[in-house]
C-alpha cells in the first residue's frame, strides 16, 4: 500500500523565498503543510497563493513548536510518514524523492539527512563557529546514546508518523533536536541517515537572543542534552561517561 506522506516546512519572514521553494516542493507532493511562526513580513500574504495547508502562529513561539505542531497535524490526518524541510533554499526539495525512495525501504524510523556524510562539490562553507557547535553536539549525543549520526541539526528529515506519541516534547526552541534524539534513543528507533547538500545563502543568519553567543549556545544545547539524558535513564543504555552532565 503507498505511504501517505506529508512535508512540513517551518517558516518565519521568509518572503524572500516562500514562492520559489513552494512552486519546488509542490513538484514533488501533493499533500504540504506549512508553520508561520508569527511572520511579521509578507510571508502569511504569499502563502495565500499557494495550495497548502498552514498553521499560523500568532507570535514566534519557537522551531521546535512549529515541528510539535506538524506531529500533530500529521498523526490527526493519519499520515503514514512526516518529511520536514526549511524554507531558505538551504534543503534541495529535488532531494525529496530521496527520502521517498527510503520511506518504501520500510526498514527505518527516522531518516535524517546529513551535510557532513557526503562531501559535494557544491557545499558551501557553514561559518566555523555553527560547524564547531554542531560537531561537538553531535559528538556527545553519540557518545551518549550510541546512535550513528553525524549531522544532529538538519532539518531536513522524515518521521514515521506512528512512533512520534510516544514522545513528550518541551523543548520549543532550536535546541529541539537534542530532545528529539535522546527520546528517539531511549525508544530505540530505527534511525538512517542519508546525504544531503550543505547550502548556507546568509552566513549572518542570527538565532537570536543569548543563543547568538555561540558559548551560550554550546551551553543551552548541553544543558537540554543532560536534562533529557536524566529524565529517560531508566530506557537508555548510556554508553559513556564522559556526557557534559
Amino acid at each position: 500500500m503507498k505511504k501517505r506522506i506529508l512535508i512540513g516546512i517551518p517558516v518565519y519572514n521568509e518572503a524572500k523565498y516562500i514562492n520559489s521553494v513552494l512552486s519546488e516542493v509542490c513538484k514533488y507532493a501533493d499533500d504540504i503543510l506549512v508553520v508561520d511562526d508569527g511572520s511579521t513580513d509578507l510571508t502569511p500574504a504569499l502563502l495565500a497563493g499557494h495550495k497548502v495547508e498552514v498553521i499560523r502562529h500568532s507570535e514566534n513561539r519557537g522551531y521546535g513548536r512549529s515541528l510539535q505542531d506538524m506531529f500533530r497535524w500529521a498523526a490527526v490526518d493519519n499520515f503514514d510518514w512526516l518529511i520536514t524541510m526549511d524554507c531558505d533554499e538551504q534543503h534541495e526539495p529535488a532531494s525529496i524523492p530521496d527520502f521517498v525512495r527510503m520511506i518504501d525501504q520500510d526498514d527505518s524510523d527516522i531518516i535524517s539527512g546529513s551535510r557532513y556524510a557526503e562531501t559535494h562539490p557544491e557545499n558551501d562553507m557553514p561559518p566555523k563557529e555553527r560547524q564547531a557547535i554542531n560537531r561537538q553536539v553531535t559528538d556527545e549525543l553519540h557518545d551518549a546514546l550510541g546512535i550513528a549520526i553525524t549531522d544532529a541539526f538538519c532539518g531536513f528529515k522524515a518521521y514515521r508518523v506512528p512512533t512520534l506519541d510516544a514522545f513528550d516534547f518541551d523543548v520549543n526552541g532550536y535546541a529541539f533536536p537534542i530532545q528529539f534524539w535522546v527520546q528517539a534513543a531511549a525508544r530505540k528507533l530505527r534511525i538512517t541517515e542519508i546525504p544531503v547538500r550543505m547550502i548556507y545563502n546568509d552566513p549572518n543568519r542570527t538565532f537570536g537572543g543569548q543563543l547568538d553567543d555561540p558559548v551560550k549556545r554550546l551551553d543551552h544545547y548541553r544543558a537540554v542534552l543532560c536534562n533529557e539524558l536524566r529524565k529517560h535513564e531508566t530506557l537508555l543504555e548510556l554508553h559513556s561517561s564522559s556526557t557534559p552532565c
